[in-house]
């Protein structure tokens, strides 16, 4: 199967760290060229997240301690702004959730794949040793991603999905579901649990609620009392208010329980220790993100004495791509997709993504780009 591919087309190219006015609309930007074992995706949607956000504004670097606002901080230190604490290089093509059709293939890749519609797995791997933590990127960090009419990737980070969701739908799931996923399993859930989950309205949020009830937990979600409704159709046992005042009376008051055996925690900031303070001994926390602020309070007599487990998630092991390509097509799951926009609007979607008044993912499309 041959496709018609131009030699130049539309993407939104980040030239160096900052605020929104770094993101650069081009219209004759090169396509590139898959490499060995490489695919050419011609992109339909490709969804926002946290990271993208945190990786422009420098946010990263151990000099910034504020909440993620998504804008130019006063000062980025140049050796550490990027999730893995290492410089990256500019221009750079953001965006790590694609949902594209396969045109092309270099040396070496599944020639079976032009023709099919896939997502795309964010962790790029040295696939000789896939779980080497110190050999990772991300896709849309150390590489081009998908804020363009066409992108190149790994055909081992690509998964072929069949399933009637839209384009956009299916590129709110792979940085959200994967993150939640991880997770998840590094804390071991299962359905003894109950799990409370902060920021429960944004994409990894909704996600943990949507998979910690697929693994049989009870769910309690946190998030401002305009969202519930939203999230009550994912299935949460209890929802309760983003910051409440006495969270253990909360929790009292809607599950007949003080505290949680599981914490997935994507906010930190203040509410830090109320959260910690309500897991029951032998308790887990799992974190993956701190918008709310990366600074906190710990009382390490409450870790150690309580029998408590801390673990921080970042990079996922391969199969929870693979297995969430299954529960996406067995139904297991579904979208939440807040809103779309055209490419040429990134500037307009990502601040209503750094606004938060949205429940779930907000999504760019190339409608109109091709």
């Amino acid at each position: 199967m041959r496709f018609d591919v131009p030699t130049t087309m539309q993407a939104m190219v980040l030239t160096g760290h900052g605020g929104l006015d770094r993101l650069v609309l081009h219209d004759d930007w090169p396509v590139p060229q898959p490499g060995t074992n490489e695919v050419l995706i011609r992109v339909a949607a490709c969804g926002l997240n946290n990271t993208d956000v945190n990786t422009r504004s420098g946010w990263y670097s151990k000099t910034v301690t504020d909440a993620t606002t998504g804008g130019a901080y006063s000062r980025v230190d140049k050796k550490d702004p990027s999730w893995g604490g290492a410089p990256i290089t500019f221009p750079r093509i953001q965006g790590a959730d694609v949902c594209g059709t396969v045109v092309a293939c270099g040396d070496g890749a599944d020639d079976t794949l032009p023709g099919k519609r896939v997502i795309t797995d964010n962790w790029l791997r040295d696939w000789n040793e896939p779980m080497n933590r110190e050999r990772t990127g991300y896709f849309g960090s150390e590489r081009d991603g998908g804020l363009a009419e066409y992108t190149t990737i790994d055909y081992r980070n690509v998964g072929a999905i069949d399933c009637e969701l839209t384009d956009a739908e299916l590129a709110t799931f792979s940085c959200s579901y994967s993150t939640a996923e991880g997770m998840l399993s590094r804390a071991n859930v299962g359905d003894a649990d109950t799990v409370l989950v902060t920021g429960a309205s944004g994409g990894v949020g909704s996600a943990l609620v949507q998979l910690a009830k697929r693994r049989g937990a009870r769910v309690v979600a946190l998030a401002s009392k305009a969202k519930h409704d939203s999230l009550a159709t994912l299935g949460a046992d209890a929802l309760l208010p983003r910051e409440p005042d006495n969270l253990k009376q909360a929790l009292r008051d809607s599950i007949d329980a003080e505290s949680v055996s599981v914490i997935a925690d994507i906010v930190g900031g203040p509410a830090f220790p109320g959260l910690v303070d309500a897991l029951a001994r032998g308790g887990r926390y799992t974190c993956s993100g701190a918008i709310a602020g990366p600074m906190v309070e710990l009382d390490l007599r409450t870790l150690y004495l309580r029998d408590l487990t801390f673990s921080g998630s970042t990079v996922v092991a391969p199969e929870i791509f693979r297995d969430l390509v299954g529960y996406i097509e067995r139904g297991e799951i579904r979208p939440l997709l807040a809103a779309t926009w055209p490419l040429a609007k990134l500037h307009e979607a990502q601040q209503a993504f750094i606004d938060k008044q949205h429940v779930g993912n907000i999504v760019v499309t190339m409608d109109g780009a091709h």
